[in-house]
């Protein structure tokens, strides 16, 4: 099966499924009305709670749930093969994924617009509620400053990309006043400004602009981080039609168009052969995927199951998507038909995106990939008895020559190949590359029987042949690889994979490679495809802090003294007169409610009784909340990473030292929000054996992935406490605490004498 057929049955199981399953689910069992008044309507107050177009709020919600989740991910997956990875894309995408989006939604719809967390309480009690948004804050504390990370290091990887990234917060300004305040069509401004990003990436790195760029990939993290999330509270606090609507639809059909030029240059790369990459060798290299169907030992890697799971993420099931859904995206759609579009169908868009992810990293990149060359001479001959010894896989030094690069080879084939520079000691234009190729021969007790050397000779900048691709020294200190070695080399082993700038190369490469299929150059497919991955970490990251900003004021209201209406969570019924009844029926739907359950906050009420002491009134507010967030990303992110001291010039990375747990963190979570859909289901006595599977797998699969990084490892991945993290180890340790303690607070709710306190829990 080669990559083009790879992504097709993919792609058509996907729209499949989006036009059956998803319609069931639509009107089956979620029974969306398009006459129902939502939250955007009847809770609309220009800044958070704006009914919107379907169009503008699918390029929003698409764009915040896809991040560089669904690029990292995968592009680190496909060490275990090509087979394992597209399954659980595809599979997970339909049946858990788009799912958990759809429900998250449509129960926050049912529910005023409020997050998933905080109805976590009406449906399984006020601690359940406590667990969620405590889980909610960490998380998104997490992922607001890592992601000011990612975006400047691929900014600073590709620095073609910087002007094409912050051109677009100007446009997307323009475009929300014209559109809100002016009442213009979307239509002209959204194709204008396509036209000008498309024309930044083109021309944003020539002359003064290639200069601007230049200086500001030079700047140290901590500056990028600093800039990120003053930008990140900007787009927090400023009302959501302004900036961060407009953002996300631009950047919606910068983003899709480019999915569309990734799948277009993928069909010219299948029928007519990938780009030339040099002049003396302008044949076009076939397209095929050059990865194993499936590896289940990689050098260094963890095993397969459960790890497999969590390290694809956003591609298949995340649990951030519940956060989105149920914190911006629910207060702005106009119709409750439009949650199907948004909800399921940008989960599976992204699960699409996944599949090209896959299909750039495990075919693309065999179409050809740079590499530096290494120049340092004196490499020692091993001796034959070294020889008898060597297994398939194993390093071997080879000769003492004046410079050498070991060419990786597919794992378990028994051979060494090694370019040496052959015409005197210094590289130019006029050296002749020799490369030597040595075939380890063993008989059928496994011992070495013959040793076979094949020389393979060509100037600088041609191909060389050989068993596994095809190899080019293009410059004194680059050499270029097509084939099977180019992926070898990609993933020589888990911990050279596994960088961000390795993960995030990996997809930019072999994307570049589809597009630079279609005639366009490659230096300019390489830039689009960076500001693709730095346009989605940048949504993702200003829709994290907004929904930081929701989290921590529905928390601080917890706190706020207890002032307001008094309604029934089911029905709505005003139960003012029976508020200090510890414990009621309601008199309109029958449904039995803890007094803790019946009290509701009026939230200006409550604001309004509490204390100027009180600490938590200015975190309920817009900016006390929004500043909350960004200053303590900001303290973690100057955190030095783990094992460096403490300079300026290293700050912006101490996310990375709670980031190792985010992944099995945001699974849970998801399993968490589907312990909150399937209570809903029940209450409202709808069909839920559909969401029991997916409610299992989330709960089961992160939770064995926490407890094998925490406590068990191997060799290459040694556990969290083998190596006396105890930070990690206390926080994983506290996380699996949480999740036990939440489903048992579940299984008392299903089983207990508590249930019928819940069964009204429905506001639809």
């Amino acid at each position: 099966m080669d990559a083009l057929a790879l992504v097709a049955i993919a792609g058509i199981a996907l729209l499949v499924a989006y036009f059956t399953y998803g319609r069931w689910l639509s009107r089956r069992v979620f029974q969306l009305d398009p006459d129902a008044e939502t939250p955007a309507t009847t809770e609309r107050d220009g800044r958070d709670y704006v009914p919107t177009r379907k169009s503008i709020i699918f390029g929003h919600h698409f764009t915040s749930i896809a991040g560089t989740g669904p690029i990292v991910g995968p592009a680190i997956a496909v060490m275990w093969g090509w087979l394992p990875a597209i399954l659980w894309v595809v599979f997970g995408a339909i049946f858990v994924g788009a799912v958990h989006d759809l429900g998250s939604i449509v129960v926050s719809l049912r529910k005023k617009g409020r997050s998933i967390g905080d109805i976590a309480g009406d449906l399984l009690g006020p601690r359940a509620r406590l667990i969620f948004l405590c889980i909610l804050i960490v998380g998104l504390w997490i992922v607001l400053a890592v992601f000011g990370l990612v975006i400047a290091v691929v900014l600073k990887q590709y620095p073609a990309a910087i002007f094409p990234v912050l051109v677009q917060i100007p446009l997307a300004l323009i475009i929300g006043v014209l559109i809100h305040r002016k009442g213009r069509s979307i239509v002209i401004p959204s194709f204008l400004a396509l036209g000008l990003m498309y024309a930044s990436v083109i021309w944003g790195d020539a002359g003064l602009l290639g200069e601007f760029n230049a200086q500001m990939a030079s700047q140290p993290i901590w500056m990028w981080t600093a800039f990120l999330l003053g930008y990140a509270y900007a787009a927090s606090v400023l009302p959501v039609w302004l900036l961060l609507q407009p953002r996300d639809y631009i950047n919606a059909l910068q983003l899709i168009t480019a999915l569309g030029l990734i799948t277009t240059g993928l069909l010219a790369a299948a029928i007519l052969g990938g780009p030339s990459l040099g002049s003396a060798s302008p044949d076009r290299p076939p397209l095929e995927i050059v990865a194993p169907m499936i590896n289940w030992t990689p050098v260094g890697a963890p095993p397969l199951l459960p790890v497999l799971f969590i390290t694809i993420a956003c591609g298949a099931c995340s649990g951030f998507h519940c956060l989105v859904g149920s914190g911006t995206t629910s207060k702005q759609i106009a119709k409750e038909t439009d949650a199907r579009v948004v909800g399921y169908g940008s989960m599976l868009t992204e699960g699409f995106l996944a599949t090209l992810v896959i299909a750039a990293c495990v075919g693309g990149i065999g179409l050809g990939a740079a590499s530096q060359l290494n120049t340092n001479p004196g490499l020692i001959t091993p001796g034959p008895e070294q020889l008898d010894s060597l297994k398939a896989g194993e390093p071997v030094d080879w000769g003492v020559v004046p410079y050498s690069q070991k060419i990786p080879t597919r794992p378990g084939v028994d051979k060494r190949t090694f370019i040496v520079e052959s015409d005197g000691f210094q590289i130019d234009e006029f050296a002749t590359v020799k490369i030597e190729e040595t075939f380890i021969e063993r008989d059928a007790s496994g011992a070495r029987s013959q040793l076979r050397t094949e020389f393979h000779t060509a100037p600088i900048g041609e191909w060389i042949w050989l068993e596994d691709g095809r190899v080019a020294v293009i410059s004194p200190d680059r050499y270029a690889m097509s084939g099977p070695i180019a992926f070898a080399k990609q993933y020589e082993s888990w911990s050279a994979a596994g960088s961000l700038g390795k993960k995030v190369g990996a997809f930019v490469e072999g994307a570049a490679n589809f597009v630079a299929s279609l005639g366009i150059a490659r230096d300019v497919a390489i830039a689009l495809m960076a500001v693709m991955v730095a346009s989605f970490a940048a949504t993702t990251m200003d829709t994290a802090c907004r929904l930081q900003r929701y989290v921590i004021q529905e928390l601080s209201r917890t706190f706020l003294p207890r002032r307001g209406r008094h309604e029934c969570a089911g029905c709505g019924y005003d139960l003012s007169g029976h508020a200090s009844n510890p414990s009621i029926t309601c008199p309109e739907c029958g449904a039995e409610h803890p007094a803790h359950e019946v009290y509701h906050h009026d939230n200006d009420k409550s604001w309004l009784a509490a204390s100027a002491l009180n600490p938590f009134k200015w975190l309920a507010t817009v900016h006390g909340a929004s500043i909350f967030a960004v200053v303590t990303a900001a303290l973690l992110a100057a955190i030095p990473a783990s094992g460096q001291s403490w300079s300026l010039a290293g700050a912006g990375q101490g996310a990375l030292i709670l980031w190792p747990l985010f992944g099995a963190t945001n699974q849970l979570l998801a399993g968490f929000a589907f312990i909150v859909i399937v209570a809903w289901l029940l209450a409202t006595g709808r069909p839920k054996w559909f969401a029991i599977p997916p409610l299992v797998i989330m709960l089961i699969v992160p939770a064995s992935a926490m407890v094998w990084q925490a406590f068990v490892g191997n060799a290459d991945n040694p556990s969290w406490l083998s190596q006396q993290n105890w930070l990690l180890v206390s926080v994983a340790t506290i996380t699996l605490a949480l999740e036990a303690w939440l489903i048992i607070e579940t299984a008392l709710r299903w089983t207990g004498d508590q249930r019928p306190n819940w069964l009204g829990a429905d506001s639809a």
